[in-house]
């Protein structure tokens, strides 16, 4: 063992002598294995874990979130500190003190572990290497961008003539922009006809080289069935042998406590506000409640107008009592801000095109202009006409965020939750699941279902049965 190391240690010399008594006689350690044993333990006595079991513990995590120490070293210098613990000095906190938890604890997953496999065991092209692989996709295809273009063009045309919403339009260009580049780079085919192999061979980069969810393989799947049927013409000879894996069942939504609701709302200021309480208070969503329109709400009959919801349907739904009060004297506000920008020249407001042909006055009256508007014009990149959106969703959805942040909660929840909680609330209260289903524009009942796994109170008890977990039948403490 390294004298001089046992010599510098604050222990006493003895302390040393008799610890390198016990490794040499000891029939498990090897001579080689000494000194690191000797620096293992100078170590810790170093950083004051002799003195209690919390030290020592503390002195194993950090040395556990070194990510190159290796698990035999782990065990190594734990089976040192242990052994100074129980034949050198025997400190009063040892006797008692778990050293297998230590070791359970700082246990690492195998490669081949289930948690582990996919990370440490990636599936490998049957052609190519990956080396290969990354030159053919870097290597860029001549004139691939106009052919890109192009052909975004011509979908998009497809988009806007079946009448899919702008998300939609936005979702299938994105992946059908990669899985051109797919073709052209990686594959080396014209973009002139397409065969089901392309497709197939996408599907499996996605799935395999991208790790994509199988939420994210129906989403390219359905891009490019779209592509295939609408641009190219395959119908039924579109035969596909790539299979979306996953049961498909949708995850139970994150849901806000009230407490939690009014904790977050706490730390918000108007009209994000307001904004967050209508979306609550409503079902809405986020888009829903910033395209709002003067002429959408009536505070006469307490009714919101929703128009052009997802899948373009029409509903109504109740404003709440406790917000007509601070709608009003939002609205009032707003009034004001209108007349003082019509007299600046400013008034006028985003309407769809069709409309502004027809009734160009409609663009400057009070009932046409947004509940929530933004503070800026923007230049109408068609018609060259100055007019004001409605507020941003990437500003509402930071504003909200931070918001979590500040009222300390760890759900990984984002503005959306509210309409999770505006549901699940509703039916612990007693609301029947199609009354919800009508109020938040649900097609069909199968998805407002979901509401049911996050209730307190799940649905198929009988009424006033209370659920109570077997862990609290012991004690009496149900």
């Amino acid at each position: 063992m390294n004298r001089s190391l046992c010599q510098s240690s604050p222990d006493a010399p003895e302390g040393w002598d008799r610890f390198h008594h016990v490794i040499a006689s000891h029939p498990h350690v090897r001579a080689v294995a000494r000194p690191h044993l000797a620096r293992w333990v100078d170590r810790w006595i170093r950083q004051g874990g002799a003195g209690s079991g919390e030290a020592t513990l503390r002195f194993f995590e950090e040395i556990g979130t070194t990510p190159a120490l290796k698990d035999w070293q782990f065990r190594q210098a734990l089976f040192a500190v242990e052994l100074w613990c129980r034949q050198v000095q025997m400190p009063p906190w040892a006797s008692g003190f778990d050293w297998q938890a230590i070791a359970d604890r700082a246990r690492i997953l195998e490669d081949d572990h289930p948690s582990r496999l996919r990370e440490a065991f990636p599936v490998s092209h049957p052609r190519f290497t990956s080396e290969e692989l990354r030159r053919r996709d870097r290597t860029p295809f001549p004139g691939e961008d106009k052919i890109v273009a192009d052909l975004l063009e011509q979908v998009r045309r497809l988009c806007r003539i079946r009448g899919h919403k702008p998300a939609t339009e936005k979702t299938y260009l994105s992946w059908i922009r990669r899985f051109t580049y797919f073709r052209l780079r990686r594959l080396r085919e014209s973009v002139e006809t397409l065969r089901a192999d392309a497709i197939d061979a996408y599907l499996e980069y996605v799935a395999l080289e991208q790790d994509g969810a199988p939420s994210t393989q129906r989403q390219a799947l359905n891009a490019l069935v779209f592509l295939a049927r609408l641009h190219y013409g395959l119908g039924d000879d579109l035969e596909l042998k790539f299979i979306v894996g996953g049961s498909g069942q949708r995850r139970p939504p994150t849901v806000f406590s009230r407490d939690e609701v009014k904790a977050v709302l706490a730390h918000l200021n108007d009209p994000w506000r307001l904004i967050a309480e209508m979306a609550y208070g409503t079902g809405m969503r986020e888009g829903e409640v910033l395209r709002l329109r003067v002429k959408d709400i009536d505070l006469d009959r307490g009714i919101l107008y929703v128009y052009y919801g997802k899948g373009d349907k029409h509903r109504t739904v109740p404003l709440p009592r406790s917000l007509e009060d601070r709608v009003r004297a939002h609205l009032a506000a707003g009034r004001e801000n209108h007349r003082r920008w019509l007299e600046c020249g400013q008034g006028e407001v985003q309407v769809p095109g069709s409309l502004l042909r027809k009734h160009p006055e409609k663009a400057l009256q009070w009932k046409w202009h947004w509940v929530f508007p933004a503070s800026r014009q923007r230049i109408h990149p068609r018609t060259g006409r100055v007019s004001r959106y409605h507020l941003h969703e990437k500003s509402l959805q930071r504003r909200f965020g931070d918001a979590i942040l500040e009222a300390g909660i760890t759900k990984e929840a984002c503005f959306h939750t509210l309409r999770h909680s505006f549901a699940t609330h509703l039916l612990e209260q007693g609301v029947s699941i199609r009354t919800i289903q009508e109020l938040m524009g649900h097609a069909s009942v199968s998805t407002t279902m979901i509401y049911l796994h996050v209730m307190k109170r799940p649905g198929a008890e009988a009424p006033g049965e209370r659920v109570v977990s077997p862990l609290d039948f012991e004690g009496g403490r149900q």
